[in-house]
């Protein structure tokens, strides 16, 4: 194999290292731009793995001549919606565009071979008295494992916006969280979301919370958070899955 004193391309390295082959064995839509894909391994998946963590879906030979030539766009990344010995699924927000990644979700069909990366990312739950979560339609795939994961008894608020309630995406909590909907305005510094996050009934700021989606939507309710509700930065994880005309925040 070639390695990453051959080539100019960095991911080379650990190529084979943290990479594992899957078969795509199930494609179906659950709202009109949330598409589901179930990635099935040939034997167990022994990579660590906390609800929240994304995986790296190779969509370009890392080892070709474009894979050397422009490694970013070698890889995309998607939060894991569930995990188990031997399969991941994605919820994967179709969101106008024609990048490989949109082109990959849009067009995966079952016995499709794909190749992923081992989970990362630290946007994950901690221990608090309560739990917050806030965003719209992409920060929802993320939202839903790792409210899962804490169990019916935790107590847990939050606000999802999406632009209509058919593009809601189910997500079990032990409470039901508000939702809102833009009805066609844009989803970038949404005040609609911040409006919602300011009539929330929240007990004290001693909880712990998860603000995702539109970067600066996000930046827009930390700082709502911090100044007006008297939040420490420190309870407040954020993470910025896109905004227009960027791409790679994930």
């Amino acid at each position: 194999m070639t390695t990453a004193r051959r080539t100019r391309n960095p991911l080379a390295g650990v190529f084979g290292k943290y990479a594992m082959a899957a078969t795509v064995t199930v494609t179906e839509q659950v709202t009109p731009t949330m598409r589901r894909l179930r990635l099935e391994t040939d034997r167990p998946i022994a990579f660590p793995y906390t609800p929240g963590q994304h995986v790296r879906i190779e969509l370009k030979d890392p080892l070709s001549v474009s894979g050397i030539l422009r490694p970013a766009d070698t890889l995309r990344t998607y939060t894991i919606w569930d995990f188990d010995e031997r399969a991941l699924e994605l919820r994967i927000h179709l969101y106008e565009g024609d990048g490989i990644g949109l082109r990959w979700a849009r067009e995966a069909r079952p016995g499709d071979p794909v190749t992923f990366w081992w989970p990362q990312g630290d946007f994950f739950t901690r221990e608090a008295e309560y739990h917050v979560f806030i965003g719209e339609e992409t920060a929802s795939a993320a939202f839903g494992p790792m409210i899962r994961a804490l169990g019916a008894s935790a107590e847990v608020y939050g606000v999802l916006e999406s632009d209509a309630p058919e593009h809601d995406l189910p997500v079990p909590a032990p409470a039901p969280l508000r939702r809102v909907h833009r009805h066609g305005a844009p989803a970038a510094s949404s005040r609609l979301l911040l409006a919602a996050v300011a009539e929330l009934d929240l007990p004290n700021n001693a909880g712990a919370a998860y603000v995702a989606g539109e970067a600066r939507t996000c930046q827009l309710v930390r700082d709502f958070l911090v100044r007006e509700r008297n939040w420490p930065r420190t309870s407040i994880k954020v993470k910025p899955f896109w905004t227009p005309g960027k791409r790679g925040l994930h």
